[in-house]
């Protein structure tokens, strides 16, 4: 076979490779709805964490195969130039090509691991620039009604398509037209609407399906939309209308960037991209791909967009703030609202991880629900940004302390590998500035996000205020794993009573000490809480200063018990949770 029907060859290759992953993730979400039909939670679980590792392995498997096909070729540019011209003319007119763009240059990345993008034999963003608007409602169904009754919301659900009845239909659609009419009035001051659109796939996570779908209406000649969520859930007597979310606020909590993805039987992903942003216009499309789990994809448009706003900006790189790092630098673009953390060279004592336990600390992130609580975070290697777009004293640092991750090539400064993660407030730094409500809310807030890491299997290992942050709608979450690991490795012990005056007075521990020993009494120094604050702290959370309460969630997870976590407040819901 001569080079050139060998190119055209692999070019076809490549894109069986892709429809045959496509195929693979579809087959999983499918999967999914079935196992939400049957209640099969540890089911789901599995799938998700299935799906994280899909694309890598069907990239290695590629690769492979075109090593055979191309043999001493397979590092020749001008081959994959010809490769990538051949690809892309099998591709156009698929309604997922952005996906497609982004495999091909996940196969180019791992032949010749590059710096930055070559449009030689990558994809650029703006060689077909993805229109989202006009494009949402193909995806979607239309209820062209001009009030919002019982009837519309039970002809919602119903065309949603469950295999397993409601346990009381009529009563779900009642409360929740009832619910839909009153967010009309309360943000538009009316009840009258143009349309009801639902996106027809529906959207599974954990222990909940979401019907994902807006209200349109016309305010002052101006298109108005007002979101609608609908969390239906599968008890042991039928499904259930969970509750109705309808403020752009509640949609953000529920597509957070502190979640696991959705499964969502997507055919087109741009188009549910588009109908998403018209709900969530606050949302970057990076953010969504990846709340689809579209997670290189959604990479691969964090980049772009960072680069862009780099592009458009002229303000440097600076550090972080917040308290100053044992284990990462943390630096970022006052602007952007996101942050770059990269591993530093050498750890103080007190730290006894190894740079390469950091990062499986963080690859083990990625394989836990997150429930909320959990910073979501890309990985990058070898970003390349202009060295006049960084504050010479924030690069100084960079070059002395994570000289192993940055250096200068010319006039540009290399990052060989970085976390980026969406910027948070850091606890301790609001809890200095806030006004003592907000500050209260966030201390008891505190608390209940490590009550839900422990319920899902995971301690944060150090619990300093630090190391957790407030997001823009009040939420407490946990991002410093450098330390994290799973709640049932650990051992729970009271703190021993002393025998005599002499270990009581003693600085040092005068009893052995296990690297995983943990005692709860001792958690209450790490809280800086004084005064009121500490006292409403304890009387909400005293338990998590008991051994009782770790060893009792250790059983729980050890007993394989999948704890419920709903991104949405109790009082939201139709009915009280255990209602009849």
């Amino acid at each position: 076979m001569d080079l050139e029907s060998a190119v055209a060859h692999a070019a076809d290759t490549i894109h069986w490779a892709f429809d045959e992953h496509r195929q693979r993730v579809q087959a999983v979400t499918r999967r999914v709805q079935q196992r939400f039909e049957r209640r099969d939670w540890a089911g789901i679980r599995q799938d998700t964490v299935e799906r994280l590792g899909l694309q890598t392995r069907s990239v290695v498997r590629a690769c492979e195969v075109l090593a055979e096909q191309l043999g001493g070729h397979l590092k020749d540019r001008p081959v994959w130039a010809g490769l990538k011209e051949a690809y892309t003319a099998t591709i156009l007119g698929r309604n997922d090509f952005e996906l497609a763009q982004t495999w091909f240059n996940s196969l180019s990345r791992r032949v010749f691991g590059h710096d930055g993008v070559d449009p030689t034999i990558d994809f650029a963003s703006d060689e077909f620039p993805l229109p989202y608007r006009g494009w949402e409602m193909s995806s979607a169904r239309m209820y062209a009604v001009r009030r919002v009754d019982a009837g519309v919301v039970r002809r919602i659900l119903e065309d949603a398509g469950f295999k397993v009845q409601f346990l009381d239909l009529e009563r779900d659609a009642a409360l929740a037209a009832e619910r839909i009419r009153q967010g009309l009035s309360e943000r538009f001051g009316t009840s009258e609407v143009e349309a009801l659109d639902v996106l027809r796939p529906l959207f599974f996570r954990n222990k909940a399906a979401y019907v994902i779908g807006r209200a349109r209406l016309r305010e002052n000649g101006k298109e108005r939309l007002l979101p609608l969520l609908l969390p239906i859930v599968n008890g042991e007597a039928g499904l259930e209308l969970d509750a109705v979310l309808h403020t752009e606020d509640e949609a953000s909590v529920v597509f957070s960037f502190a979640r696991w993805y959705f499964h969502a039987d997507v055919e087109s992903p741009r188009e549910v991209i588009g109908f998403l942003r018209s709900i969530l216009p606050r949302k970057r499309i990076a953010e969504l791909y990846i709340s689809l789990g579209y997670t290189k994809h959604g990479k691969t448009e964090l980049y772009r967009d960072l680069m862009r706003h780099i592009a458009s900006s002229e303000e440097p790189f600076v550090v972080s703030r917040g308290q100053r790092g044992l284990v990462m630098s943390v630096f970022d673009l006052p602007s952007y609202p996101f942050v770059f953390k990269v591993i530093k060279d050498r750890f103080p004592p007190q730290k006894t991880v190894t740079r390469e336990e950091v990062k499986e600390k963080y690859r083990e992130v990625l394989q836990n629900d997150r429930v909320g609580r959990l910073v979501d975070f890309q990985e990058y290697e070898h970003l390349k940004v202009p060295r006049s777009r960084f504050d010479p004293g924030l690069l100084e640092e960079l070059l002395r302390e994570s000289s192993k991750n940055v250096g200068v090539q010319g006039e540009d400064v290399v990052i060989r590998h970085v976390y980026v993660e969406r910027r948070v407030t850091p606890l301790d730094v609001y809890l200095r500035g806030a006004e003592e409500d907000l500050a209260a809310a966030a201390v008891s807030d505190w608390g209940r996000c490590v009550k839900d890491l422990a319920a899902a299997n995971i301690f944060p290992g150090d619990v300093l205020l630090k190391n957790f942050g407030v997001t823009r709608h009040g939420r407490v979450v946990f991002y410093d794993y450098d330390e994290v690991g799973r709640l049932t490795d650990y051992r729970f012990r009271p703190f021993p009573q002393a025998r005599h005056d002499f270990e009581e007075l003693s600085a040092e521990a005068w009893f052995a000490v296990g690297e995983d020993d943990v005692f709860p009494e001792e958690l209450g120094r790490f809280l800086g809480l004084e005064g009121a604050r500490r006292e409403a702290f304890l009387q909400e959370h005293g338990d998590l200063f008991e051994v009782g309460f770790w060893r009792r969630m250790q059983e729980r997870n050890l007993a394989g018990e999948i704890i419920d976590f709903f991104p949405y407040r109790d009082e939201r819901r139709l009915r009280p949770r255990g209602a009849p």
